[in-house]
């Protein structure tokens, strides 16, 4: 169970492209965001789509992969752990931030016939 403690996997489009960025070290860093949906029905049996929005980032090989193959509206599924990081903006006011570390990487967009 120790595996479990932290552990995030969702399935869902890219909202926009991989930004991609270079540490000093020479690390490759992607950053992207993720969209996941559920349909429910409302108390008056309407429909209703949620959309929640994901920030995702990435390093090494799956960076590579992540770089070189998706795009804005791939469907992948990922598997990754929730990071918590925090920084104090220019008025002094400090401000958290969400991710998740993306570990697993699965494209489920069916290839394109060139």
């Amino acid at each position: 169970m120790y595996s479990l403690k932290n552990k995030a996997q969702l399935i869902g489009n890219l909202g926009n492209a991989p930004e991609i960025r270079n540490t000093e070290s020479g690390k490759k860093l992607v950053r992207f965001s993720l969209a996941t949906s559920e349909m429910y029905r409302n108390a008056q049996g309407d429909k209703v789509k949620e959309t929640q929005w994901h920030n995702l980032v990435a390093w090494g090989k799956v960076a590579d992969i992540a770089e070189k193959y998706l795009k804005k509206g791939s469907e992948v599924a990922i598997e990754g752990k929730l990071i918590t990081r925090n920084y104090t903006d220019k008025e002094g006011n400090k401000k958290y931030i969400t991710e998740i570390q993306v570990e697993e990487l699965l494209m489920l967009n069916k290839a394109k016939e060139e």
